[in-house]
């Protein structure tokens, strides 16, 4: 309990900057086979930052859920983006995840004198300056607060999307490659929802044809 208390993320990547208007950026939905990928983007106010702001990971739903809110109303900006499937099976689930996190960063208003993105790859045409951070949101509280709006968001999308889409339980895997999903795939087939350029989705194409 110890570590994991000393391995919470905090303010101190954003303090360093001596700016005021950091904002942190992540993304969710990197690895499922079905629906788009979600970035966030959000620049705490130092004075009102919600307590129990963690990666996204290490919470459950309905505290992921209940923090949404919170850093929404307390938060100096936020904006949410995706990238749609057929962005990723163009471009590549990397580059569309960068993608994502550039159109967040363009949404927010006000806009932030720098980013502090999460992982080792930066966007690019970025309009301000940006540094990147392996494992950011378990180290900056910027980047767990837009971790769990990106998770958030896109868990909603996968649950609308499950309700015109039955029997693939989206709206409990959120298009992860669980078992329940990949035989629902073998059953029911591809849809128009599902990225095409991931394997397990092209090798049941390819046996259609």
């Amino acid at each position: 309990m110890v570590q994991d208390a000393m391995s919470r993320p905090d303010f101190t990547h954003e303090a360093a900057t001596g700016l005021t208007l950091i904002a942190g950026v992540d993304e969710a939905g990197r690895g499922p086979l079905a629906g788009p990928v979600t970035a966030a983007a959000v620049i705490l106010h130092p004075e009102r930052i919600p307590p129990g702001i963690n990666d996204s990971k290490r919470l459950s739903a309905a505290a992921r859920d209940r923090l949404a809110e919170a850093i929404k109303d307390q938060a100096l900006a936020w904006a949410i983006a995706e990238a749609s499937v057929d962005e990723i099976d163009t471009i590549n689930i990397l580059q569309a995840s960068l993608l994502a996190m550039r159109r967040a960063l363009a949404a927010m208003t006000p806009a932030p004198q720098m980013a502090l993105i999460d992982g080792n790859r930066m966007p690019q045409g970025l309009a301000v300056p940006a540094l990147t951070l392996v494992k950011g949101d378990a180290k900056s509280l910027s980047i767990a607060a837009a971790s769990i709006l990106a998770k958030v968001q896109r868990d909603r999308v996968m649950c609308e999307l499950s309700l015109a889409n039955p029997g693939y339980g989206w709206e409990n895997n959120a298009g992860y490659p669980t078992p329940e999903h990949l035989s629902a795939l073998q059953r029911l087939g591809v849809t128009p929802h599902h990225r095409r350029s991931f394997a397990p989705v092209r090798n049941i194409l390819c046996e259609e044809r």
